[in-house]
């Protein structure tokens, strides 16, 4: 979605008829990217990227029969196996898709999505999907309503998501777009230059310092979205480094070292003025146990660790030991 931003600016400044589309529910497809979404004009020209473009046509075929005097229309769309199969998706799929006019999606929404904001959509449709009513929220607020509420907890795990609330008034869909996790990786050398790549590969901002003063200021400027990952193990680093993060409050802390190491960064702590209770805070070995000797699969354990955190789920458990849903 923060892609279309520019694009979608553009067409509004030029006057341009243009619709944005984007799922309310989903079964199927395998893997999906939630902030899957495209623009479209009534003369099927197509931005963005939903389902590996297959049903680009067919959304400008509704862009271009959309009706007078409406704000909103959901689309059915399916595909099945061979047509999942010719379009690379893993599998086929049922979706109901949301197609807006871009006059009635607030201008702010584009503006905070290209700045980079923590921000949700929260767009409410009568009962006859035929006219819709969006506002923006923003990270942190006082949520008046179910919907913002959702909205706001999405936000809170860093993870872009997308739900739909059903009630006696219509739909309500929440988009939320919170602002990518800020690695600051405490400590330089391999392992901070190979999790600053993971971080990449999840789209993530990765910052390395090698510094009390420059984690800090980092840790204060980016409060909302950081993580620390201290790989240091100097004293007049890491536990300053760590008393900094357990103050701002940052959705993730964990530090690298041994048992022993870790007992030094307690006492340290501790001696600092942080309580028991902020230092269970900390996650401290970093990372999963997934068995982890190199750097590489090091790396993967530490961000696997902030995914789960994030993502407030329970990364003991396998996947095949579950019953929940597999997604976000």
């Amino acid at each position: 979605m923060r892609e279309l931003a520019r694009t979608a600016r553009s067409w509004i400044a030029e006057g341009r008829t243009g619709f944005l589309a984007r799922p309310v529910t989903e079964q199927g497809f395998g893997p999906r990217d939630p902030s899957g979404a495209v623009l479209v004009d009534p003369r099927g020209e197509c931005v963005g990227a939903l389902y590996r473009g297959v049903f680009d046509a067919e959304l400008a075929a509704e862009a271009a029969a959309f009706p007078a005097g409406a704000t909103a229309r959901v689309c059915e769309v399916s595909v099945g196996a061979a047509e999942a199969g010719q379009a690379r998706l893993t599998c086929g799929g049922q979706a109901e898709v949301l197609l807006q006019p871009l006059t009635s999606v607030p201008g702010e929404w584009w503006d905070l999505l290209a700045d980079g904001a923590g921000v949700a959509l929260v767009t409410r449709l009568n009962a006859d999907a035929d006219q819709a009513v969006s506002h923006v929220v923003r990270a942190v607020g006082t949520p008046v309503s179910d919907a913002e509420r959702r909205a706001e907890e999405i936000l809170g795990t860093h993870r872009v998501g997308r739900d739909a609330l059903y009630g006696d008034a219509g739909l309500v869909l929440v988009e939320a777009y919170p602002s990518a996790p800020c690695l600051v990786i405490g400590g330089g050398g391999e392992l901070a230059q190979i999790i600053a790549r993971q971080a990449e590969l999840l789209e993530w901002d990765a910052v390395v310092v090698e510094s009390g003063a420059a984690a800090a200021k980092l840790l204060r400027d980016r409060r909302d979205a950081a993580c620390l990952v201290m790989l240091s193990h100097e004293p007049d680093f890491d536990v300053p480094t760590l008393r900094t993060a357990l103050a701002e409050g940052v959705a993730y802390v964990g530090a690298l070292g041994s048992r022993r190491t870790q007992a030094r960064r307690r006492e340290g702590l501790l001696a600092a003025g942080v309580t028991e209770a902020e230092l269970r805070a900390i996650h401290g070995p970093i990372g999963l146990d997934l068995g982890a000797r190199t750097p590489a699969e090091t790396a993967l354990a530490i961000c696997a660790e902030i995914l789960s955190v994030l993502g407030t789920r329970d990364a003991a458990k396998a996947l095949r030991d579950t019953d929940g849903p597999l997604s976000g």
